[in-house]
């Protein structure tokens, strides 16, 4: 048997210079997407874009792992982190897995399609392909309190919808345009990206919600399973499962987040109410 000194010279060196292990990085994509509060900030294009960079900028890795958890939000901020997570697997020439844990709905799914493969739980909720928009009428309550409301615009749309003014149908026909507008990029998205949808496109694109069992069969996931066993089994038991972290907030909440006079009373305020409304984001799909 011939002699090989780097062979040998193996033997000697620490486990984890001997042994080239797979390396898939995991980001983690969860809450809401866009504006949660005026002082922090959900998921977005800003806020998730160094994790991403630094993920697929690593030397040698095999595929970049995405878990996502989120109800949705924007849809130009999931279609900007779409788009960012579609260049960077292009410019690394690798993969990209994804993994939904409790849901990945609307925005949060549109996401998800970034990758080449979606997995899920049979229990996860996918799909919710769909655009909402909702708010309040307060010309009832303002009118028994005796407030007056005064607007006065440069253009006959720039106060559509109003909340305090009765709703106008002609401001509602312009919302519906623009929602099908919207609608109609996000169907396009799913379908490119998803070429073995399965099922009636008024259902699949009706904004409805499926299990993940539900969406195995329709063409929405391709596999059941968390990043873990899944990633094990496609690269083998040493693969690498580096997380990559990403800093959540702005400037201003972190700044406030400093133990100085009322800074920390007013960060809990603000975070105590991002919660609640991220959690009744959460709550739209009974999680």
């Amino acid at each position: 048997m011939p002699f090989r000194p780097l062979t040998a010279l193996r033997a000697f060196l620490p486990e984890r210079w001997a042994r080239r292990h797979p390396v898939v990085p995991v980001v983690r994509l969860s809450g809401a997407i866009g504006a949660v509060s005026p002082l922090r900030a959900g998921l977005s294009l800003g806020a998730c874009a160094p994790a991403l960079e630094r993920a697929f900028g690593m030397k040698g890795i095999r595929a970049v792992a995405l878990v996502v958890n989120s109800p949705g939000g924007s849809a130009a901020q999931s279609h900007l982190i779409f788009r960012r997570i579609r260049a960077l697997s292009v410019e690394a020439g690798v993969p990209v897995l994804a993994f939904v844990e409790d849901v990945a709905a609307s925005g949060g799914y549109m996401i998800a399609c970034a990758a080449d493969e979606i997995f899920c739980d049979p229990s996860s909720l996918v799909g919710s392909i769909g655009v909402v928009s909702a708010g309040f009428g307060f010309t009832g309550l303002i009118e028994r309190l005796g407030i007056e409301r005064r607007v006065h615009t440069a253009g006959k749309a720039k106060a559509m919808l109003d909340p305090f003014r009765p709703e106008n149908p002609d401001d509602v026909a312009r919302l519906k345009t623009i929602q099908a507008d919207v609608q109609a990029m996000f169907a396009e998205l799913v379908t490119s990206r998803r070429p073995g949808l399965k099922g009636d496109p008024d259902d699949l694109f009706s904004g409805a919600v499926w299990t993940g069992r539900q969406g195995l069969a329709l063409g929405l996931v391709d596999g059941h399973g968390d990043v873990r066993s899944v990633l094990r089994e496609r690269f083998g038991d040493n693969v690498k499962l580096p997380v990559i972290e990403q800093v959540r907030g702005g400037l201003l909440a972190r700044l406030l987040r400093r133990r100085e006079p009322g800074a920390v009373g007013l960060a809990a305020i603000e975070g105590a109410l991002a919660a609640l409304d991220e959690r009744a984001a959460f709550s739209r799909y009974g999680l």
